[in-house]
C-alpha cells in the first residue's frame, strides 16, 4: 500500500485528482469535454495555432480535433481562420470575448488559489513555479511515450 510506505506519494496524487476533477467540472459548467478546455487554454497562452499543431499538443487524431475545434466553434470559444496565402492552411483563435465564460467558471478556483498565496514569500514563487513547469514536462514526455509504446 502507497500510503504506508510513501506517504508523499497519495499527497501528491490527490493533488491530481483535484485537478481533474476541476477541469471535468469546469468542462461540465461550460458544455465542453475535458480537452476542449484544455484546447481553449492552449490557444489562450500561444495564440492562434494551426490544427496541426493543436493535434500534437493534445495528443490527438486529426479527426479528434477536428469534432474538438468544431465544438469550441459551436461553444463561441474560438474559429477557424484560413490564411491568406494558402487557402488550405488553417489556423484556429480564440474569439474576442471568448474566454469569459471559463473565467467565470473558474472564480471560485481562483479564490481559493490566491488564499494559498499568504503561505509563501516572493523568494519561493520561482521554486514553485521551476517545479510546476518541471511536472508538466514530466508528464507531457510520460503522456509520449505511452502514446508512442502502446503494450
Amino acid at each position: 500500500m502507497a500510503s504506508k510506505q510513501h506517504p508523499e506519494a497519495d499527497v501528491y496524487r490527490e493533488f491530481l485528482i483535484a485537478v481533474l476533477l476541476h477541469n471535468e467540472a469546469v468542462a461540465d459548467r461550460l458544455g465542453l469535454q475535458p480537452v476542449d478546455v484544455a484546447a481553449a487554454i492552449l490557444l489562450e497562452m500561444r495564440g492562434p495555432l494551426a490544427v496541426g499543431a493543436i493535434s500534437e499538443e493534445l495528443g490527438l487524431p486529426s479527426a479528434s480535433t477536428t469534432r474538438l475545434i468544431d465544438r469550441l466553434e459551436k461553444a463561441g470559444y474560438a474559429r477557424r481562420v484560413r490564411g491568406e496565402r494558402d487557402r488550405r492552411t488553417v489556423t484556429v483563435e480564440l474569439v474576442e470575448g471568448g474566454m469569459d465564460d471559463y473565467y467565470a467558471a473558474c472564480e471560485a478556483s481562483r479564490r481559493h488559489l490566491d488564499a494559498i498565496s499568504a503561505h509563501y514569500t516572493p523568494e519561493q514563487v520561482p521554486v514553485l513555479l521551476g517545479l510546476f513547469t518541471r511536472v508538466g514536462e514530466a508528464y507531457r514526455s510520460a503522456t509520449k511515450e505511452l502514446r508512442e509504446n502502446p503494450s
